[in-house]
């Protein structure tokens, strides 16, 4: 019964508007197949088998359950495989919606039907209109009066109160009672119920809290125990057994068949992906368990019946879970045919950037950033905003593009106060800022989708993720890493301890500005190893090295000479010669940048120059990986070289390292399709956009 409570409170009606043609086509035909099929396969066999009488009697309840989809549990499972909010995610969502209601359909016109073929037109009216009535007491009664008792206890905004969560259970009850009493079942009213309560916060998120860990962990693992105890598979006589079993495995070919051909036709999907969606759309759970179970209690199905249909649930839906893992790989998208890094952005154009931002506090020091890049007329930035929700309380994931053209409101959501702050940064940088604001509420587990599909279709070079150093922002920094791991371009992630660039943000009006305080710049270091990652920080900078109000000072660390290199070593050293080298040429007559190379032999020279830089910058960057076995880093903790900040990274985040110092660890982007591994270096001159080839800017050595 919470079970079913808890469905409803998840499930959002209005998502049924989403449906699209394709979709529609999809769902529809993933169940009139299998219905046709299993419909077929029944006649034939009571037709042309010798069947006792209870199996006879049994098997067309049987072809017309296996014909049976819901969405919950195709959620669930997408949930599961960790793939709910990809694309193929969606049209499985959306499919297995019409699906649903199809399978809804089906079921209805044949209990009414069963009903009236012993011509009492009256019990069919009398369960069509007892269902109408208790639903519409449950929204129009019981549902209004527990949001009334809620808000007379309750100010709007605040939390729910455990009283208030006591007072929807008892709901639940009264719901279930009055369904049971009124000769429905059970688990009818609480169903409604869930309905009309609002998916998401501030009630469905509190009430899935409070409810998934006991329902997932106590109640549902009591409800599978009960019915594995009456099962009897001992008793299973092999006739009969493969008579049902074979209507089970047809329902599920139709299924499978259904899906995989429309998808192929309607959506053009690949291959591999249809062959997935069909397999995911033969998923079965605890609702497919429950219809078993009342197709038992109503005795449309024997126990022999009962216990096959079950068994057949595990085995099908066991079987398909590692097929669709080894067949579907979403990462495999985000492979691109050319690199997407600031490094080879093309010089003087426009630079598209997406920002994910988990709260608040990450919108000023974000903004600062972005600021600090220093747009212009002749090189803009594209900000795709992505707000990054948790999904709680509900089923489907969901990304939601915003107008921008609503009026701020003082009663605005967090996203909308997060999409008001970065407007008016827009509007203060007008033509040379163009803001694109996305919400995207799903699983932390694959919130990186969102990130990562929005990042390839827009076709940005770089992404830009706030760092959490807390303990309880354990699930911001799985999205990190994941965010790292599959991005189809460049990522930044900021760490930010103190307020970057001094009280120079007004997060109401989005107002921000970066100018000199007693005639002094803010200083920002880049800390320079080499590598793929550190060229990518060096090209981060080049471009803040424009800006008026900017000292920028690199800092190269050199080996002793007399430390033999491989060949793949010289090449990444020939690499970063080339772009230093442009680097100072651009830069020459730049009076507000310095070179500096600090010599140093092992990981505690490393160490020493990170602690000589404590306190001096406003903004520090380094490239998130390098050679680890370089000399420079030896000494350095191999746990650090796994994080998403890297062995360089991890010291400077250190609190007593850096002090209110904003860090930034850039990992450049590499995994591109037939790579030919040209345009290794990209003209700095073009990217700080200076013109002229002058001499070298003078090096300081330490």
């Amino acid at each position: 019964m919470f079970y079913f409570f808890l469905i409803g409170v998840q499930t959002d009606p209005s998502i049924v508007k989403k449906i699209d043609r394709k979709t529609f086509a999809i769902g529809f035909v993933t169940v009139a197949i299998p219905f046709l099929l299993t419909q077929g396969w029944s006649a034939l066999l009571k037709t042309h088998v010798n069947l006792e009488t209870n199996l006879a009697n049994s098997l067309p309840a049987v072809a017309l359950a296996e014909c049976v989809l819901t969405f919950p549990t195709i959620a669930f499972f997408l949930h599961e495989l960790k793939i709910i909010n990809s694309d193929f995610g969606r049209v499985a969502m959306s499919s297995s919606i019409v699906s649903g209601l199809c399978s809804l359909c089906v079921m209805t016109i044949s209990i009414v039907a069963k009903i009236s073929s012993g011509n009492d037109t009256y019990n069919v009216l009398s369960v069509v209109a007892t269902g109408a009535v208790v639903a519409l007491v449950i929204v129009l009664v019981i549902w209004p009066v527990l949001k009334w008792m809620m808000r007379r206890s309750s100010p709007v905004g605040q939390p729910m109160k455990e009283s208030h969560v006591v007072h929807l259970l008892l709901g639940v009850m009264v719901t279930g009672l009055f369904s049971h009493a009124t000769g429905l079942h059970t688990y009818y009213g609480p169903f409604i119920l869930g309905l009309t309560i609002p998916a998401g916060p501030p009630v469905g998120s509190a009430l899935v809290e409070k409810l998934d860990l006991i329902i997932s962990w106590v109640f549902m693992p009591i409800f599978y125990a009960k019915n594995g105890l009456v099962m009897d598979l001992c008793a299973l006589r092999l006739k009969n057994y493969t008579i049902l079993q074979s209507t089970a495995l047809v329902g599920a070919f139709g299924k499978f068949m259904g899906a995989f051909l429309t998808s192929l036709l309607c959506t053009k999907m690949p291959i591999t992906d249809a062959i997935s969606l069909g397999l995911v759309l033969n998923a079965q759970g605890f609702l497919e368990l429950g219809l078993f179970k009342m197709l038992k209690s109503n005795m449309a199905i024997d126990n022999e019946a009962f216990v096959v249909m079950c068994t057949s649930m595990i085995l099908i839906t066991g079987g398909i879970t590692p097929i669709i893992k080894r067949l579907y790989d979403p990462s495999k998208r985000y492979m691109v045919y050319k690199r997407r890094t600031v490094m080879h952005a093309r010089p003087n154009s426009q630079l598209p950037v997406l920002v994910g931002i988990h709260n608040q506090e990450d919108v000023e020091p974000t903004i600062n950033l972005l600021q600090a890049l220093y747009p212009t007329e002749r090189s803009p930035l594209a900000i795709y905003l992505l707000h990054l929700i948790e999904l709680v309380g509900r089923a489907n994931p969901l990304l939601i593009p915003h107008k921008l053209t609503r009026r701020p409101s003082s009663k605005a959501s967090p996203s909308e106060q997060v999409v008001n702050a970065f407007r008016k940064y827009e509007q203060r940088n007008e033509s040379l800022v163009t803001l694109h604001p996305f919400t995207a509420i799903s699983p932390c587990a694959t919130m990186h989708d969102d990130v990562c599909t929005i990042a390839l279709d827009k076709k940005t070079s770089l992404i830009i993720v706030p760092f959490y150093k807390r303990f309880h922002a354990r699930k911001q920094r799985m999205i990190n890493k994941n965010v790292l791991e599959k991005a189809p371009c460049s990522v930044a992630i900021l760490v930010h301890h103190g307020g970057l660039f001094d009280g120079s943000f007004n997060s109401r009006s989005g107002a921000m500005t970066l100018t000199c305080q007693n005639e002094s710049c803010y200083n920002v270091a880049i800390l320079f190893l080499g590598g793929a990652d550190d060229r990518e920080a060096l090209a981060f900078g080049a471009r803040m090295a424009a800006h008026p109000n900017i000292n920028l000072t690199l800092v190269r660390l050199l080996v002793d000479g007399s430390i033999t290199n491989t060949s793949e070593d010289v090449e990444e050293n020939r690499l970063d010669s080339e772009v230093l080298s442009e680097f100072r040429e651009g830069m020459a007559d730049n009076y507000r940048v310095m070179y500096v190379e600090e010599l140093v032999m092992d990981g505690s020279g490393t160490m020493a120059v990170i602690r000589s830089m404590e306190n001096n910058y406003e903004l520090v960057i380094a490239g998130r990986n390098q050679d680890k076995r370089s000399p420079v880093l030896s000494g350095f903790m191999d746990e650090n070289e796994q994080s998403e900040l890297g062995a360089i990274g991890e010291v400077l985040a250190t609190a007593d390292f850096m002090g209110k110092s904003r860090i930034l660890v850039v990992q450049q982007h590499t995994k591109v399709v037939n790579d030919d591994n040209e345009n290794h270096r990209e003209k700095f001159r073009e990217q700080s956009m200076t013109i002229d080839d002058v001499e070298h800017l003078q090096i300081q050595r330490r």
